[in-house]
C-alpha cells in the first residue's frame, strides 16, 4: 500500500469521525431521536472521541454529550457512569476555548438534574477548573463556566458552599461588571443561586461587594438581565433584617419601583418579590417603602397583571399591613383593599386566593375602621364561601377562616355582619353574634334596625349551649330590648299567642 493510499485511509477515517459526531450532535437537538441514540449505545461511542487528535471532533463530541445529558437524568447518569467526567475536567484545563465551552456545557447539563449528579461533578474535581475558566479571556468560556457553577449551587446549601469554597464568588462579581450582557445575566443568576440557601451564603456574596454592582443595573434596558438582578437582590434580602438593610442602603428605592411598570411580566414579578422580601422584616423597612410610594406602585402592578405574577405583590401588602395600624391604613388609603378583593374573587388558583385572603385579614385585624374598610367591599361573603366550599384547598380554607375571624373580631359595621347570621357555621357565628353584642348596647339606631331587618328574630332561633360564650352573647343582645319584644320574636311565640286566643273566654254581656 502506497503512502498516498495510507493517507487516503486516514482522511476517510477522519472524515467519518467528523461526520459521525456532527450527525449525533444534530440528532441530539430533537427529542424524538434521544431514545434511539441511547439504545444504540452512542455514549460509549462518543467517549473516545473526547480524546481525538482533531480538536473539532473533540468539541463536537462534547457538544453532543451535553445535548444528550441535558435531555434527562438517565442520560446524565450515563455520562457519570461512563467515566466521562474526569476526561472532561482534564480537557477543560488543557484545551482551546471552543472545547472549554463545550465541556462546561456538559458539566452544566449533568449537574442541573439532581443534587446527586451535581455532587458527582464536585467529586471529580470540576469546581476548581470551572473557577479558573471564570478568568478566561473569552467571555463565552466565562459564561459557560458561570452557568455550570450556578446549576450546581442551586440544589442545596452544601453544594452552594462547595462553589463558594472553590473561590467562585469574587470572580462572579467581576463577571457582572463585564460588558457582555449574556455574561452579566448568567453571573447574576449564579450569585442568586448561591445566595438563596442561607444567611451565611448570602453574606459571602455581600462581602464580595455584589450588592452595589447589582443595584446599579436595576435600570438596565435588557429585561432578562433585570430579572436576574432583581432575583439576586431578593435572595440576599430575604434572610435577615441586616441583609435587607444592606440592600436598601444601595439606594434601590425608588428606582426599583419603575420595574413594576416594565413590559416584561417576570421583571414585574421579581421586582414585587424584592419589595416583599424587604417589607416583611420590620415596620421601619415597610415604612421606608410606603414613603417611597411603594405600596401604591405595587397595588397598580397587581391591577395590571394576572396569576402568579400578582402573588408576591399580594403578599407584600399583607406583610406591610401586618406590622402596624398605620401601615395597614397606608394600604387602605392607597386603595389596596378593592384590588385584593378582585384577586380573591377572580383568580382561579387557590394559592393566590389564599394569599389574598391572608392579606385582607392582616389589613382588617387592627381596628373597627380597618375592619370596616374590608367589610364594605363585600369581601366577607366571598371569604365565607371559600371557607365553606369543599372544592377549596385546605390552605385556602384555613386562610379564609383566619381572615374572617380577624376581621369579624374588629368589625362594628353591622350591615356587613348581618348576612352571617343566616349563612355562617357555628364556629364563625359565635364571632358574629359577639360583635352584635358589643355594638347594640351603645347604638339605638342600630338596635331598631336590627329588629326591622329580622336580625333579632334570627338570634332567637340560634341554639346555644347553656353557659357557653355564644349564649352569653345572645343574652347581651336580648338585654338591649324590652322583654316582650324578645318574647315576640322568639320561636313558638305565635303558637303561644294562638293558644291564648283558643283558651280566651270573651266576656259576654
Amino acid at each position: 500500500m502506497s503512502q498516498r493510499q495510507v493517507l487516503q485511509v486516514f482522511e476517510q477515517y477522519q472524515k467519518a469521525r467528523t461526520q459521525f459526531v456532527q450527525m449525533v450532535a444534530e440528532l441530539a437537538t430533537r427529542p424524538q431521536n434521544i431514545e434511539t441514540l441511547q439504545n444504540a449505545g452512542v455514549m460509549s461511542l462518543l467517549r473516545p472521541l473526547l480524546l481525538d487528535v482533531v480538536p473539532t471532533i473533540q468539541q463536537t463530541a462534547a457538544l453532543a454529550l451535553g445535548r444528550l445529558a441535558n435531555y434527562n437524568d438517565d442520560l446524565a447518569e450515563a455520562v457519570v457512569k461512563g467515566d466521562i467526567l474526569p476526561q472532561l475536567v482534564y480537557s477543560l484545563a488543557e484545551q482551546n476555548r471552543f472545547y472549554k465551552k463545550a465541556a462546561a456545557f456538559v458539566l452544566r447539563a449533568v449537574g442541573k438534574h439532581s443534587p446527586q449528579l451535581a455532587q458527582a461533578i464536585v467529586d471529580c474535581g470540576a469546581l476548581d477548573t470551572l473557577v479558573i475558566c471564570l478568568e478566561d479571556f473569552d467571555p463565552g468560556v466565562k459564561e459557560a463556566a458561570a452557568w455550570a457553577l450556578g446549576y450546581i449551587a442551586r440544589h442545596n446549601a452544601e453544594l452552594s458552599q462547595a462553589v463558594v469554597d472553590a473561590g467562585a464568588v469574587p470572580l462572579l462579581v467581576l463577571c457582572i461588571q463585564e460588558p457582555e450582557i449574556a455574561l452579566k445575566r448568567i453571573a447574576a443568576s449564579a450569585l442568586s443561586d448561591i445566595s438563596k440557601h442561607s444567611p451565611e451564603l448570602a453574606q459571602t456574596v455581600v462581602d464580595a461587594g455584589a450588592i452595589a454592582h447589582l443595584a446599579q443595573m436595576i435600570l438596565n434596558p435588557d429585561a432578562k438581565l433585570k430579572r436576574q438582578i432583581l432575583s439576586a437582590l431578593s435572595q440576599i434580602a430575604k434572610h435577615s433584617v441586616d441583609l435587607a438593610e444592606m440592600v436598601v442602603e444601595a439606594e434601590i428605592f425608588p428606582v426599583v419601583l419603575t420595574c413594576l411598570k416594565d413590559k416584561d411580566e417576570y421583571v414585574k414579578k421579581n421586582a414585587s418579590t424584592l419589595i416583599r422580601e424587604v417589607a416583611k422584616h420590620t415596620p421601619e423597612l415597610s415604612q421606608l417603602i410606603v414613603n417611597a410610594g411603594g405600596v401604591a406602585a405595587v397595588i397598580d402592578c397587581i391591577g395590571s397583571c394576572k396569576g402568579n405574577i400578582r402573588l408576591p405583590g399580594i403578599m407584600m401588602l399583607g406583610y406591610v399591613a401586618a406590622h402596624s395600624e398605620n401601615l395597614a391604613m397606608a394600604v387602605i388609603i392607597s386603595k389596596g383593599v378593592p384590588q385584593l378583593s378582585v384577586c380573591l374573587s377572580e383568580e382561579p388558583e387557590d394559592h393566590i386566593k389564599a394569599a389574598a385572603a391572608w392579606a385582607l385579614g392582616q389589613i382588617g385585624r387592627h381596628t373597627p375602621e380597618h375592619a370596616r374598610a374590608v367589610a364594605v367591599t363585600n369581601t366577607l361573603p366571598v371569604l365565607l364561601s371559600l371557607y365553606m366550599s369543599t372544592e377549596s384547598s385546605e390552605d385556602l380554607q384555613v386562610k379564609s377562616k383566619k381572615a374572617i375571624k380577624n376581621i369579624l373580631q374588629k368589625c362594628t359595621y353591622l350591615p356587613a355582619l348581618e348576612p352571617f347570621l343566616y349563612d355562617a357555621p357555628p364556629n364563625i357565628l359565635k364571632h358574629v353574634v359577639g360583635q352584635f353584642s358589643k355594638v347594640l348596647p351603645h347604638d339605638s339606631k342600630a338596635r331598631r334596625l336590627f329588629v326591622t331587618s329580622g336580625g333579632l328574630k334570627k338570634v332567637q332561633e340560634i341554639r346555644a349551649e347553656p353557659g357557653s360564650l355564644l349564649q352569653e352573647y345572645i343574652n347581651s343582645i336580648n338585654n338591649c330590648y324590652p322583654e316582650e319584644i324578645v318574647r315576640y320574636y322568639s320561636p313558638g311565640y305565635s303558637d303561644t299567642l294562638l293558644q291564648r286566643v283558643d283558651s280566651y273566654q270573651p266576656l259576654i254581656k
